[in-house]
């Protein structure tokens, strides 16, 4: 009996199906935020730019079978994730921060045929039009200079105060030393 073959009813799975779709699993729930993006009519050196680029993101391009994909999903835990599974579907999985690779997918849908489908990202499915809502936010790096500057400014700002009654002081002497020069002579 082979592994394709049935016994008493069931059908048997073959292994490497089982590993492919167990290392997707693990892929997906070690990177946390995932993209889903149809790529017909991409040639294969777009493809490979666009896996450059996304490199460069810290993320990873990769090329699922959505059977795996719907398995990984509903093992996880996340219903609904086949709505984006259907067609040729390219994954974008990012090791830290979505934001950058959100952008660098919708940057490249706009002169390319590639169509982000959604995605998957704070342990939730997000549409098209939220993740496109997420590429309009600030990325993490950006949010932290943010807040250094927020916390930065206090301090600043004492400073240029401090700064500014000294130099008014100093005006000050130089304006007395001046009129006294001046009734001197």
């Amino acid at each position: 009996m082979t592994a394709t073959e049935t016994r008493r009813g069931a059908t048997k799975v073959q292994q490497y199906k089982i590993e492919a779709k167990d290392k997707l699993k693990a892929t997906i729930s070690g990177s946390g935020d995932v993209l889903f993006a149809d790529f017909r009519g991409l040639t294969v050196a777009q493809i490979t730019e666009l896996r450059r680029i996304l490199r460069a993101q810290k993320s990873v391009l990769s090329v699922v079978k959505n059977s795996y994909a719907r398995r990984a999903f509903e093992e996880i835990g996340v219903p609904g994730a086949e709505r984006f599974l259907v067609g040729p579907t390219v994954f974008a999985f990012s090791e830290a921060d979505a934001g950058p690779a959100v952008k660098v997918m919708l940057e490249f849908a706009k002169s390319s045929t590639l169509q982000v489908k959604g995605g998957y990202c704070g342990g939730r499915l997000l549409d098209q039009r939220e993740v496109e809502a997420l590429s309009r936010l600030p990325g993490r790096t950006e949010l932290l200079a943010m807040l250094m500057g927020t916390m930065k400014a206090p301090v600043s700002n004492f400073v240029y105060v401090l700064n500014g009654v000294t130099q008014k002081l100093l005006r000050t002497l130089v304006a007395v030393g001046e009129k006294k020069a001046k009734d001197a002579a």
